[in-house]
């Protein structure tokens, strides 16, 4: 199985294990775990269609995180901001594919899959 296919796996799991709880406070002890993966998703989104991957995988992909936290509008606005970030933060740095920009593909890749089985694990009980 690829590491794209597990990463979109383990995103998948977190979405509907995090689903599954009752909608918490802002606070909750994984939040700060579900914004860096928007963040990572974000930036993976720029990367991947800068190295020729075409479409909107990584954006469907955050879309389906948002949809599963049904989040009130001030917590929706700050995954969105986290995706964004992501995404606008490589914008300065690279304007075409690169081996950089390919190794930041692949640690951003790792990142998420670890992000995704952690929240997954820590807090699908």
């Amino acid at each position: 199985m690829s590491r794209k296919s597990v990463f979109l796996a383990t995103c998948l799991a977190v979405s509907t294990t995090v689903a599954a709880r009752p909608a918490l406070s802002a606070e909750a002890p994984f939040e700060p775990g579900l914004m860096r993966l928007a963040e990572v998703l974000g930036s993976l989104h720029f990367l991947r269609n800068l190295c020729g991957e075409k479409g909107d995988q990584w954006r469907v992909e955050m879309e389906k995180l948002i949809e599963s936290e049904n989040p009130h509008p001030e917590r929706r606005a700050r995954f969105i901001a986290s995706f964004n970030r992501g995404y606008r933060s490589f914008g300065g740095t690279y304007t075409q594919c690169t081996a950089s920009a390919t190794e930041a593909i692949s640690r951003y890749m790792k990142e998420g899959e670890t992000l995704s089985r952690d929240i997954a694990s820590r807090y699908g009980n």
